[in-house]
């Protein structure tokens, strides 16, 4: 969420509501909010029309840590990471013209979800997530071709929680288990 101006009496943006709606989700999903709770707090962010409520609707949520969200930008050529690297609470990537890879099968994953933001124009993309993961794709936009996913039949317990989400030109996302 933008920091909020001077004047709280100033009305509430689509990206503060949708970035505030998230960090309660991520809140809920932390443990730090019961059920109840989370309902309160979600029908006091989607009825704020001052930034002034929404802040005090988020006011007993703990800070959002420094370093959860990374961009990945290129013009063309080619994103990929793989191995043991570090995921991002929130990962945004950016491509042009190119080709997207992200392997999260050995990644250090600290948080149980993790929010993909796809922003494509032309190329091929292909997310490897871990073999226990949960992938949710409902929020990703494709124009020309569907992504391809198919979910494992049995996701163990406790894996991470995968929300890939954005939108894809001209090309395809594939997205698939690790085998290991």
């Amino acid at each position: 969420m933008t920091p909020l101006p001077e004047d709280p009496s100033s009305p509430v943006g689509e990206d503060d509501r949708e970035t505030a709606v998230r960090r309660l989700q991520e809140a809920y999903g932390e443990g730090h909010i019961s059920h109840e709770e989370m309902d309160e707090l979600l029908d006091r962010v989607l009825t704020a029309k001052t930034r002034g409520e929404l802040g005090t609707a988020l006011a007993s949520l703990p800070p959002e840590k420094p370093g959860t969200t990374s961009t990945i930008a290129v013009l063309s050529g080619r994103i990929q990471r793989r191995g043991a690297w570090r995921v991002p609470r929130t990962l945004k990537v950016e491509s042009a013209f190119g080709r997207v890879h992200l392997d999260l099968s050995r990644a250090v994953i600290e948080h149980p979800v993790v929010d993909i933001e796809v922003r494509l124009g032309t190329g091929r993309a292909k997310i490897t997530v871990p073999r226990d993961a949960v992938v949710d794709i409902e929020e990703l936009r494709t124009v020309w071709k569907d992504s391809l996913y198919k979910p494992r039949r049995h996701s163990g317990p406790g894996g991470p929680r995968i929300r890939i989400t954005g939108t894809m030109g001209f090309g395809r996302l594939k997205i698939r288990h690790a085998r290991r």
